[in-house]
C-alpha cells in the first residue's frame, strides 16, 4: 500500500513511521504535494504547536492538498486537531474539514494539564478498531468539544473526542504508536 506520512519537518513523524512499518505498512516520508495527493492513504501527525504546525503547512503549500484529499486520511494529536476549523491555540485558523473549535484543556484537582498518560475510551463505532474499555495514551494541552464528528471520547475534566470522522478523513487525539495493542488495533482499521 502506497502510505504518505506528510512531514512537516518536526515532531513525532519517525515514531508514526516505526508504528506502520510494525504492522506490515511501509510509509514515505514526504512534504510532496503530488506524493501527497496520489498516496492510497495519508497520515498527518503533529506534536507541538498549532500557529507554527499551520505556517509548516502553508510553508509546503499543502493546505489545498490536505483539504481536497479523498483516499482515507488520518490526523494524529495536533494533526487531528489541525482538521477542525479553529483553535485558541495562538487564535490559529486549521484546516477547516471537520467543524468546531479547538480549546485549552482546564487544570483541575488530579488532572494536570497537559493531559499525559493513559485514559480509558468510550467507543460509539468499533469499526474503527477499538472498543469501549481500551486505555490509550494521551499527550495534549488542547482538545476539541464533542460533536457529531466525534466516534469516541474520553474523559478528562471533559468530555474530550478521542476519535473523529468526518468523510475520508479520520482522526486520533490519542497517539496509536504509543497505545500498545489498542493503537496497532487503531492503525491496522484505518489501513482496511
Amino acid at each position: 500500500m502506497n502510505l504518505a506520512i506528510v512531514d512537516l519537518g518536526y515532531g513525532n513523524i519517525g515514531s508514526i513511521e516505526l508504528a506502520f512499518e510494525r504492522i506490515g505498512a511501509n510509509g514515505v516520508l514526504t512534504s510532496d504535494a503530488e506524493a501527497i495527493a496520489s498516496a492510497e492513504r495519508v497520515v498527518l501527525p503533529g506534536v507541538g504547536a498549532a500557529g507554527y504546525a499551520m505556517e509548516r503547512v502553508d510553508a509546503l503549500g499543502l493546505r489545498d492538498v490536505l483539504k481536497s484529499l479523498a483516499q482515507p486520511a488520518l490526523g494524529i494529536c495536533l494533526g487531528m486537531q489541525l482538521l477542525f476549523e479553529r483553535s485558541e491555540e495562538a487564535a490559529t485558523d486549521c484546516l477547516g474539514i471537520i467543524p468546531g473549535n479547538v480549546r485549552a484543556l482546564e487544570p483541575e484537582a488530579g488532572r494536570p494539564v497537559p493531559h499525559m498518560g493513559w485514559s480509558r475510551l468510550e467507543v460509539r463505532d468499533p469499526k474503527i478498531g477499538l472498543e469501549t474499555g481500551d486505555y490509550v495514551y494521551f499527550a495534549n494541552g488542547y482538545a476539541a468539544d464533542p460533536g457529531e464528528a466525534t466516534v469516541a471520547s474520553a474523559d478528562y475534566g471533559r468530555q474530550i473526542p478521542a476519535v473523529v470522522r468526518r468523510g475520508n478523513w479520520l482522526g486520533a487525539q490519542f497517539h496509536p504508536e504509543r497505545s500498545s495493542q489498542a493503537g496497532a488495533e487503531f492503525l491496522k482499521a484505518f489501513l482496511r
